[in-house]
């Protein structure tokens, strides 16, 4: 069972990137840990292609070395924060369109020159109040990312809604302390163990397929 991790640097999380197999600090780490214990005796790699600052077109880049070539069965893509974020000092943001032209580019290739199953994971921001503003751009986005996932996921995952429901109980700091990156302990566990609860079906489909 192989699974591809991809995005930003909250996929990349400091990894070695001369070890496609090293899932550095975030939360691919505790994911893979979780999927190994509710698996015991399943045959996994895991690899991490995550590069800390890309966007959306970054992945439209490597479509091809980082992805197809892959030939994962399970792809999951976490992108989309730094699309927003790399253009804030100016709110020059790049428009929803294009964003969205991107991303579909990406899942149209995934479609169509491989086998795997997508797992989409939303972008999020908790409440860091230097950054609230991104608001008035990522808010949009995510609602592409979500439209898109009704035509493309086999599994979503809203993380900008989960982590909200937890920072109702938990100080929002222990999972970020910028409201972006998660933390490498509580943050990135949180979201790992999130994310092989989630996973888990689509495991079990791909499973029982071959």
């Amino acid at each position: 069972m192989k699974i591809l991790f991809q995005g930003d640097s909250i996929t990349d999380a400091d990894r070695n990137r001369d070890d496609i197999h090293d899932l550095g600090n975030g939360y691919p780490k505790y994911a893979a840990k979780y999927l190994k214990d509710y698996f015991e005796g399943m045959d996994f790699e895991f690899v991490d292609l995550g590069i800390s600052g890309n966007q959306t077109i970054d992945l439209v880049n490597r479509l091809q070395s980082d992805f197809v070539d892959v030939q994962p069965d399970i792809v999951s893509i976490l992108i989309g924060v730094n699309d927003t974020w790399h253009r804030a000092d100016t709110k020059e943001w790049l428009s929803d369109e294009k964003f969205e032209e991107n991303y579909r580019t990406v899942l149209d290739a995934i479609k169509e020159k491989t086998n795997a199953k997508i797992v989409m994971l939303e972008q999020f921001l908790l409440p860091a109040e230097d950054k609230l503003y991104f608001r008035e751009d990522l808010d949009p986005k995510i609602q592409i990312v979500r439209k898109l996932a009704r035509e493309y996921a086999d599994l979503f995952i809203p993380l900008d809604g989960i982590l909200a429901a937890a920072c109702v109980k938990t100080d929002w700091k222990a999972f970020s302390e910028d409201g972006v990156h998660l933390t490498y302990g509580v943050g990135a566990d949180f979201v790992g163990h999130i994310y092989a609860d989630y996973v888990a079906e689509v495991i079990e489909e791909v499973h029982s397929n071959t």
